[in-house]
């Protein structure tokens, strides 16, 4: 089976933040995930600068791409704080869970 970014982000829809129980797709911190040959990088934001919560979201991402037949040294997650999260990066879904 060929991994394509949608693949990786049903897997990635899966991953719920730990304080809220909404899938981190959904928050709209996930801004983009790029497949080179057999690594994956996930770009990332969180709401907040320095999440205490985020070694517990990266492992959980990594646990989830692993499901797709990848090694943990092949799973890149970069944090990135620009362009800053907003509500407007939330689903509708994400939005509605919320009562938004």
């Amino acid at each position: 089976m060929k991994i394509t970014d949608r693949i990786v982000l049903e897997k990635l829809s899966q991953v719920l933040d730990p304080e809220i129980a909404i899938s981190i797709v959904d928050l709209g911190l996930i801004y983009d995930v790029k497949i080179k040959k057999n690594k994956i990088i996930v770009i990332m934001t969180l709401t907040t600068v320095g999440c205490p919560l985020f070694d517990i979201i990266e492992q959980d991402i990594k646990d989830k791409i692993k499901e797709l037949g990848f090694k943990e040294k092949d799973i890149q997650i970069k944090l990135v704080f620009d362009p800053p999260w907003s509500i407007d990066r939330m689903s509708k879904k994400g939005k509605k869970l919320l009562g938004i």
